[in-house]
């Protein structure tokens, strides 16, 4: 693992093991409202607008207070879970795995996109570069969405040690010129569209957030294995009252009278239960690439 994801890796892992000090579960009659951490993989401006309308209607279903806030990155939702500052949070597999690894976090609900609950990962280029194959971009500058991100870092660049080009826990940079977290999904593959790096590695619906000129400019040249969706996440001592309600209200989403509030927590096609044995193959991989110690 590179020195930089090391840092990173480490202060998630300090701040997480700290958990067990923490008092145990709140009654669910007890509390006065439901915070909701959702992290930047979109504009971050936009989904301030969008949840205020989704805490609406989770106010209004489970008959409290919901409110919510978009976080600085992965770790930052993983940190809110574990401090308290949030009950639920939308996040990737990766970061949910070391959640419930580190603080007993638990997997609520799975995103359904174009009919499934997996997706893959991709390695975006512009259609000008003349990059057609993974060793192309040796010597050249990729961004990533973040560390703490399958789809957006940990399986992009298991593509390069698929291919012979890095061993996990090599420094990406003995590969690439220049290696740059952009932030979110959006903020990646807009870097390539604009011509500010060479390639970026993001989920495959990351074409969805650019626009029709834009989408002009990129294309893809190599996938990944097929991924856990992105999931909802609970702290591990929140009220299982609590958990059950937030499930039927979001649930409810799949319902046609409710389907168009689905554009307003990231625009899935809906949602489905689902339990911690489908995120093996993640946690196979961050154990492979240092961010999970047995």
């Amino acid at each position: 693992m590179n020195q930089r994801l090391k840092r990173v890796t480490a202060i998630l892992v300090i701040a997480l093991v700290s958990f067990a000090a923490r008092p145990g579960a709140r009654a669910w009659a007890a509390q006065e409202k439901l915070t909701l951490a959702f992290i930047p993989q979109e504009n971050p401006e936009k989904l301030i607008d969008d949840i205020s309308v989704i805490s609406a209607y989770l106010s209004e279903q489970m008959g409290m207070e919901v409110d919510g806030y978009v976080t600085l990155d992965h770790a930052a939702a993983v940190e809110a879970l574990r401090n308290g500052t949030a009950d639920i949070s939308f996040m990737g597999a990766l970061p949910y795995v070391l959640a419930h690894h580190h603080i007993n976090a638990k997997v609520v609900l799975a995103e359904v996109y174009r009919g499934s609950p997996m997706y893959r990962a991709r390695l975006f280029v512009r259609r000008d570069s003349g990059i057609t194959k993974l060793a192309d971009l040796r010597g050249k500058s990729i961004a990533f969405a973040d560390p703490i991100s399958e789809s957006g870092y940990l399986y992009p660049l298991d593509l390069f040690a698929d291919a012979g080009f890095l061993s996990p826990g090599d420094d990406p940079q003995t590969f690439f010129s220049s290696v740059y977290f952009a932030g979110g999904y959006q903020q990646a593959i807009q870097a390539v569209a604009n011509g500010y790096v060479e390639a970026a590695g993001a989920s495959q619906f990351a074409e969805l957030l650019l626009t029709p000129e834009q989408l002009q400019e990129v294309t893809w040249i190599a996938e990944s294995d097929l991924i856990p969706s992105h999931a909802v996440i609970a702290r591990g001592d929140l009220a299982p009252l609590a958990v059950a309600a937030f499930k039927r209200a979001m649930l409810r989403l799949n319902q046609d009278e409710y389907r168009y509030l689905l554009q307003y927590v990231y625009g899935p096609d809906g949602y489905v239960e689902v339990d911690h044995p489908a995120f093996a193959d993640v946690e196979q991989l961050a154990r492979e690439y240092g961010y999970l110690q047995d």
